[in-house]
């Protein structure tokens, strides 16, 4: 079974900047890590291919020092990485970032499985994965939390729902997008970590890729920030005492002042 994971390298919570030019993220210089909801679809990616055979593939769309997240991911487990970077992604919405890695797939080719995390920890969209899998015209099942049946041609998996779960049977190829209840990502050791040091990286820049200009970047980013600003601080509010009657009359009362 041949596996492409798609990741993410995010900043840490303390370390978010922004741009006031272009009110994108600030990545270069700044300390990331990989997406924490990505580690677990490494993770099950790593565990079908030990379990079924094939190879893991990893993907990732950012600055040249998002490489490092790629080669932590061969540390776990996986195969090969391939990085998709230029001036030309910069400033991609969700939109134009599920189509970039769609084509950076494509490029791969020979796919049974796209495993992707459910969300990203900076954009908290959840819509890049559903995206790659609208791009490429394959089912996709998200908010996966466990992988009950793989086979040939298809596979059966439980989706978390707020309220229990229900089990899906897909065809494939197909994507999934993974919640943290699927598994316990494993730490890497000293073998992949010697393996990950001097493993090849693959770039796929825009003269690979050949993608339309005009669904690319900042360009082609049907959504963008306009405008970025830190909310005004909380006024204290009071506390009410007494019995849940009074409380309640006293509650009233203070809406109906605000409203007058």
């Amino acid at each position: 079974m041949n596996i492409v994971v798609c990741i993410k390298q995010v900043p840490e919570t303390t370390e978010v900047r922004i741009n006031p030019e272009t009110n994108t993220l600030m990545r270069e210089g700044v300390k990331s890590i990989i997406n924490p909801f990505d580690m677990y679809a490494i993770e099950e990616a790593i565990r079908l291919k030990e379990k079924f055979g094939g190879k893991v593939s990893v993907v990732t769309m950012g600055p040249p020092q998002a490489e490092a997240a790629l080669r932590e991911a061969i540390s776990m487990g996986a195969d090969e990485g391939f990085l998709v970077c230029g001036r030309e992604f910069a400033g991609s919405d969700t939109w134009a970032t599920s189509y970039t890695l769609a084509g950076a797939i494509k490029k791969i080719g020979g796919f049974d499985l796209i495993i992707c995390g459910k969300q990203a920890s900076d954009g908290d969209t959840a819509q890049v994965g559903p995206g790659i899998s609208t791009h490429l015209n394959i089912p996709q099942v998200t908010y996966v939390k466990k992988i009950e049946e793989a086979g040939d041609k298809t596979m059966k998996v439980e989706r978390m729902l707020e309220e229990g779960y229900e089990i899906i049977e897909t065809p494939l190829p197909a994507l999934l997008t993974v919640v943290k209840e699927i598994n316990e990502p494993r730490i890497p050791s000293l073998r992949g970590l010697m393996k990950a040091k001097s493993a090849k990286v693959t770039t796929f820049t825009q003269k690979e890729l050949q993608l339309d200009p005009q669904q690319i970047g900042l360009c082609g980013s049907p959504t963008q920030v306009v405008k970025i600003f830190t909310p005004t601080p909380r006024v204290g509010g009071q506390m009410l005492k007494g019995e849940i009657p009074d409380i309640a009359k006293q509650l009233v009362d203070l809406v109906k002042d605000e409203v007058n």
